[in-house]
């Protein structure tokens, strides 16, 4: 995690503006909204977006954890989808 958040969502670990645009979809607009709410129900929210699929949870929680979304991929990719599975959002 961060010691000090970052000012703009863009400026997350991994994300940009493309990010902020989808996150406005969802009434995320700013870092505290984004650190507030809980990976997997933000992903439920962007989820419907076109576009966006399993990347999108290893890129929240790599922007929320200060990592790559590809090494959230490749070291916890089973307990993300075995919690998708759980919460009925895993792609089938």
């Amino acid at each position: 995690m961060y010691s000090k958040h970052p000012k703009r969502l863009r400026d997350l670990n991994g994300f940009g503006p493309r990010s902020e645009e989808i996150l406005a979809k969802v009434d995320i607009n700013s870092v505290e909204q984004f650190m507030a709410i809980d990976p997997y129900d933000l992903y439920a929210k962007i989820k419907p977006i076109k576009g966006m699929g399993l990347n999108s949870i290893y890129a929240i929680i790599g922007a929320r954890e200060n990592l790559s979304w590809l090494e959230v991929a490749k070291t916890r990719k089973t307990e993300i989808l075995m919690r998708l599975d759980d919460l009925g959002l895993a792609p089938k």
